[in-house]
């Protein structure tokens, strides 16, 4: 199994992940001419891609699956709920393929299974991703609101996570948000922080993970090395750990 973070963070959100043939893109919220091109420098075709699984309906996730859909005619997995709400976001324009399901339903596509895992996040139905493989599970787990007890389990299980680490307490709290901002964010259906996202690697996903991607960096309340420190503090600094970038896509990560 391979994936690539194509861009994280608030300014857009997508993810492609590969195995066993089957080719998913994990969120639409960078233009499609990105996610073409960034696709392309790794020697993938967006065209070849099977399916267009949706997290929850916030713009940076969503904003173009319309687009990739009628531009590459690609399939679009969402849940009925995050489907309106998205409407509410973004123009999608005419969508012609829309393939509905049930949040926490596992979606198949030949040897790969991708279990959606509901979460708290301020959305209409959010979730988050594990994808199996010939025995390689792979977590895509951001916009969480907080660690929950189905998370926790699901970290547990893994070999690979690309997992929120989206704020930096001290910065959020010192910085120049309004105070219900930051409220939303630190509260239970915002974000993961750095600490939180390290206690939860520390406490449930040392054993079994083989590297961690640290995803969804705010860009007014965090940094790279700030979330690299808190893990690292955490896990050791063996722990293989990367940022994925709010401007650029990943190298090819494997399992």
């Amino acid at each position: 199994m391979i994936a690539i973070s194509l861009q994280s963070g608030s300014s857009g959100n997508c993810i492609y992940v590969e195995s066993h043939g089957v080719r998913l893109l994990l969120d639409a919220g960078i233009s499609g001419k990105q996610a073409e091109q960034r696709l392309a420098a790794h020697g993938r075709d967006i065209r070849s891609v099977h399916a267009i699984i949706l997290s929850h309906d916030h713009a940076d996730h969503v904003r173009s699956a319309g687009i990739f859909q009628r531009k590459f005619k690609l399939p679009i997995y969402v849940t009925p709920a995050t489907l309106a709400a998205a409407r509410n976001w973004c123009d999608l324009g005419e969508l012609h393929d829309v393939r509905l399901f049930r949040s926490g339903a596992v979606l198949e596509f030949g040897e790969v299974a991708v279990q959606t895992l509901r979460t708290p996040h301020d959305a209409a139905d959010g979730v988050g991703f594990v994808v199996q493989a010939g025995g390689a599970r792979l977590g895509v787990l951001t916009d969480l609101g907080h660690v929950f007890d189905s998370l926790a389990q699901a970290v547990a299980t893994l070999d690979g996570v690309i997992l929120e680490s989206n704020y930096d307490e001290e910065m959020l709290e010192h910085g120049a948000y309004p105070y219900f901002l930051k409220q939303r964010i630190r509260g239970p259906h915002g974000h993961l922080s750095n600490a939180e996202a390290a206690r939860l690697l520390l406490e449930q996903g040392r054993r079994r993970l083989r590297w961690a991607y640290l995803a969804h960096l705010s860009q007014e309340n965090n940094t790279p090395e700030l979330a690299l420190s808190a893990h690292r503090h955490a896990l050791g600094a063996a722990f293989p750990l990367r940022v994925a970038s709010r401007y650029h896509a990943s190298e090819v990560m494997e399992l």
